[in-house]
């Protein structure tokens, strides 16, 4: 059993960061609950993040429905169809960090999905609990990401990857589902220039960033534009 740990005054502050419905709380406390009892059989998030779980990783998590365009309710959608709450794709969720929080701000929400992309088969178990015990609309992929692009095709509206790699890295997994039309948000930290400087050696960038709500360093970048940068070589020089 874990040990109890007061996460209240936490939790109001994370609360006071971002708009949380009453419905969305409730299940962001059975998330948090479960978390915490597979914390205690394996190492879901860093121990010392803990205390500031609902700021640090909740909170955070929840600032990326800011930056999209959403429906405000779980209004049925005229003329029958269409994907409101949009089709998410979270790439290395880990912990749920920002897939499953996500999913369960949108659990009401019509036409709402979220995707979530893990290797690691013993998070993978905790994300298919979560998502069943809290019923909220996510599929887990017990997958490589290299493999989604192929077998989502087009269907993704909003791309996220938390703490899952250096930009440069990132960019290659995202291209193929920006190519098609989604819209990337991706938290990074305070070296986002710098990987940013090194990802433009490579690739044609356009892209925008805004402040972390949940951290002073923090900063969120939207891509909205990608494509390989082509490397001309000097006159007379050829390759080897």
């Amino acid at each position: 059993m874990h040990t109890a740990i007061d996460l209240s005054a936490d939790r109001e502050r994370a609360v006071s960061i971002v708009d949380v419905s009453r419905e969305t709380l409730g299940r962001l406390d059975r998330y948090v609950e479960l978390l915490l009892v597979w914390q205690s059989r394996m190492n879901l998030i860093s121990r010392s993040t803990i205390p500031s779980l609902w700021t640090r990783h909740v909170a955070d998590s929840l600032q990326l429905l800011e930056l999209v365009e959403l429906p405000a309710a779980s209004t049925p959608s005229a003329a029958g169809g269409g994907r409101k709450g949009g089709v998410w794709l979270d790439l290395g969720s880990g912990a749920g960090f920002p897939g499953i929080v996500i999913a369960c701000a949108l659990a009401g929400v019509t036409g709402a999905q979220v995707h979530l992309v893990e290797s690691n088969l013993k998070k993978v178990s905790f994300l298919r609990e979560a998502v069943r015990d809290i019923k909220i609309p996510a599929i887990v992929h017990a997958a490589r990401i290299e493999k989604m692009a192929s077998a989502l095709g087009g269907n993704v509206d909003y791309v996220t990857a938390r703490a899952l790699a250096p930009l440069p890295e990132l960019l290659e997994l995202i291209a193929p589902f920006l190519k098609k039309g989604a819209k990337v948000v991706l938290p990074k930290g305070q070296d986002l220039g710098r990987e940013l400087t090194q990802a433009t050696k490579s690739w044609n960038i356009e892209a925008s960033s805004v402040p972390s709500k949940t951290s002073k360093t923090g900063q969120i970048l939207i891509v909205h534009a990608l494509s390989k940068r082509v490397v001309t070589l000097p006159p007379g020089q050829r390759r080897g």
